[in-house]
């Protein structure tokens, strides 16, 4: 069976706003967004999809303006001084940053967990609310480990503003309108440097950024480039879509959206959205995953090796055999080699360590 795959080439970093843009670009139904938004009654903010060039490229441009908010753009500056000119009224996701203590109606709500969750659950699709969710869980275990506190006692400030909401919506609902069987992501490019915020200088990545790549296991490359390219809100985007670590061996590239930054970098600061098709792979046969099973065991008897070659064929192994080799100080011993398909290495695993005393298995694909 082909399946459809969506690719997101984090090149320039990621964000909530580049890739709604990137999702819509690719072909997410706006209409289909706009009717999500509005089911969720909450007011003060504007969207807005249009198109912006980064580098002469041609990119799709989401933006959440809080239009009764001026003060809110300075609120949210944390860049460059001389970047502010063409960054208002963006919200850009920089959870790190923190109330200002204005008395922002909407750009500074304080909302815990279960407030964001309770908003959340006024959508009716249920995987659409559970992805949100999981994004929102992704941040808000990242800011409690930054800040030191328990989960429920982090209250977000720009994370739980309407901005990062509506960007972290918007993705669940776009991807879920996409409708792809698998997600690749690839590793993230981060800038360098320092960014400011109300306590003063960050380093990048940020905390929050930096605990979501560290317990996601999302591979990440420092760029030279100065200034943050992955936000927090872009770090849990990344983990919480992604199903698969690599693209497929074979595939077709059937369509590519692109999603504006909001920055300028010296290379194009845009999301690459690609939906592949994946060929159709034979089910059975020789074209199966093989993979090759190996321990070096030096102190089991032969007929506990004996047993354990009976087990492993009776368990579905394709192939096993011993062969004679030296081990330290030059005891003789012998190497156990196992070939079966991908699925059956759990139980060719649990077999070999019941059955012998090796403490390792090495395994590898073959063809």
């Amino acid at each position: 069976m082909s399946k459809k795959v969506l690719y997101l080439e984090c090149f320039s970093g990621i964000s909530g706003d580049m890739t709604v843009g990137a999702l819509l670009d690719l072909g997410a139904d706006p209409e289909v967004l706009k009717q999500s938004l509005d089911s969720l009654h909450v007011d003060g903010y504007e969207v807005k999809i249009g198109r912006s060039s980064k580098c002469g490229i041609d990119a799709c441009d989401f933006d959440v303006l809080i239009p009764d908010q001026p003060e809110y753009d300075e609120g949210h500056m944390h860049h460059h001084d001389d970047d502010h000119d063409h960054e208002h009224h963006h919200h850009d996701d920089d959870h790190h940053h923190h109330d200002h203590g204005h008395g922002h109606h909407h750009a500074h709500v304080h909302r815990n967990i279960h407030d964001v969750f309770a908003v959340i659950d006024r959508l009716e699709n249920e995987h659409v609310k559970t992805l949100a969710k999981k994004m929102f869980m992704i941040v808000a275990e990242a800011e409690s480990k930054a800040h030191g506190l328990p989960i429920e006692e982090v209250h977000f400030h720009e994370v739980g503003a309407i901005d990062s909401i509506v960007d972290i919506i918007s993705v669940a609902v776009c991807v879920d309108n996409l409708g792809v069987d698998d997600i690749v992501v690839s590793e993230l490019y981060e800038g360098s440097g320092h960014v400011h915020c109300q306590h003063g200088m960050m380093p990048v990545p940020v905390p929050a950024t930096a605990n979501i790549v560290a317990a996601n296991h999302l591979p990440m490359k420092i760029t030279d480039a100065q200034g943050e390219m992955v936000t927090p809100t872009g770090a849990a985007i990344a983990a919480a879509l992604r199903t698969q670590d690599h693209l497929p061996e074979d595939y077709q590239l059937l369509k590519i959206g692109l999603g504006a930054g909001k920055k300028d970098f010296p290379k194009a600061n845009v999301l690459r959205a690609m939906l592949l098709e994946t060929k159709d792979q034979p089910q059975t046969g020789e074209e199966e995953d093989i993979w090759k099973l190996e321990s070096n065991i030096d102190d089991c008897s032969g007929e506990v090796l004996g047993y354990t070659m009976e087990r492993l064929l009776a368990a579905g192994a394709r192939d096993v055999c011993y062969a004679p080799i030296y081990m330290k100080k030059n005891r003789p011993a012998y190497m156990l080699h196992v070939l079966c398909d991908r699925r059956q290495i759990p139980a060719m695993e649990e077999i070999i360590f019941n059955e012998t005393t090796t403490i390792g298995i090495r395994r590898y694909k073959v063809e």
